[in-house]
């Protein structure tokens, strides 16, 4: 049944199988209570967690045996559930972003540290070996002094595959707050915080057609812009570009590049743990691929909540909440850019976090349990 701390698990979406696949059998951890708007999903996915009760949201965040809420509601839910856990003096890992806004955020940290309990949030995919191997490099010098960086995401709209994409494109939502965590969080990692920001913003069309599921061919209202474009300016001088847009087909550019006065780097996607990683070095005839030196091997989703834990107060989790309102605070000043044209300086200070020794599978992964 898992160890001894327990947690519940609020909102049973698509994402919540990801992150119950590696939480379910860790040997450090135990799912005590799901709950969802669906009682009918809840009790269905209790019934394949031994030991896991399906139970209301008010009867979770009161569970005695629940000590960290993992918090998978949408974005909009994500504060007024995340408060509610801290109030009841539970630890809270939330999925991404913190919020959907930096005053909503600013209130999950600082109601946390008032409180006392730990905080995390998604992404955790910046702590396997991609990122974490690339980091690597550029502290280690394999490119020199980083000067620049760029990360792209295109896609043509998420409600091409989910079934029910309307908060993609409600407030809250939109490329940036979807998939910028990913990139503006690997970023940090590889280049530290950022200072200032200028941003750009567009809207290619006003409604989406669903794709997908019961309601395909429904038309929904895209109510936020779909594709962001915009600089960040990083505390040691380095300039990153990022683009993320619903709204075009295809790309070819690398999800991250960084360039540095003796060479450049090519990271692979940061929504995933893994992925090769590309070194050109000036003078050199090509691209060549780095052995995995550092970061989390094989990470699966819930990585994060699982270092939350085994911080235990003594260390700062690494996907803390402190670095995640930094990140939101990043999107949500590109976003005011991009209305007000101008440019932005950030309010939030954070340190990089502890960079991550290469670790195998079983070291972080824990034992499976034993069925009693």
């Amino acid at each position: 049944m898992g160890g001894s701390h327990g947690v519940g698990v609020v909102g049973l979406g698509v994402i919540s199988g990801a992150y119950l696949g590696t939480l379910a059998n860790h040997s450090e951890l135990r799912i005590a209570a799901v709950a969802d708007l669906d009682a009918a999903r809840s009790a269905a996915v209790a019934a394949t967690l031994p030991g896991a009760e399906a139970v209301s949201v008010a009867r979770l965040l009161d569970h005695p045996d629940v000590r960290t809420v993992l918090n998978l509601t949408i974005p909009a839910a994500h504060a007024e559930i995340s408060l509610a856990a801290i109030d009841a003096g539970k630890n809270v890992y939330v999925e991404k972003p913190l919020a959907v806004t930096f005053a909503e955020g600013r209130a999950i940290v600082e109601r946390a540290g008032s409180a006392g309990v730990r905080l995390g949030c998604a992404p955790d995919t910046v702590l396997g070996t991609g990122t974490q191997t690339a980091r690597a490099a550029i502290d280690g010098g394999l490119i020199g002094r980083p000067f620049s960086a760029s990360a792209v995401m295109v896609t043509p709209g998420h409600e091409r595959w989910h079934p029910h994409p309307d908060f993609y494109y409600a407030p809250g939502g939109g490329p940036l707050l979807d998939m910028g965590p990913y990139y503006i969080s690997a970023l940090v990692h590889l280049l530290g915080p950022v200072r200032a920001v200028v941003g750009a913003a567009s809207r290619l069309r006003a409604e989406r057609v669903i794709g997908s599921g019961l309601r395909t061919g429904q038309r929904i209202p895209v109510a936020v812009d779909s594709h962001v474009t915009g600089v960040l300016e990083h505390v040691g001088g380095a300039l990153s570009t990022i683009t993320t847009s619903f709204d075009g087909v295809a790309t070819t550019a690398a999800p991250i590049e960084v360039h540095g006065e003796t060479g450049s780097l090519a990271v692979p996607d940061p929504n995933r743990f893994d992925g090769e990683v590309r070194l050109f070095p000036l003078g050199g005839t090509g691209w060549r691929t780095l052995e995995p030196r550092a970061g989390y091997a094989d990470g699966s989703r819930g990585l994060g909540l699982i270092d939350l834990v085994r911080a235990d107060g003594q260390r700062p989790p690494r996907a803390g909440g402190d670095f995640a309102l930094h990140v939101l605070e990043t999107m949500t000043a590109l976003l005011r850019s991009a209305a007000e044209g101008r440019r932005i300086a950030l309010t939030t200070v954070v340190e990089r976090p502890a960079p991550i020794p290469h670790t195998r599978a079983e070291d972080w992964k824990g034992e499976p349990a034993t069925a009693s």
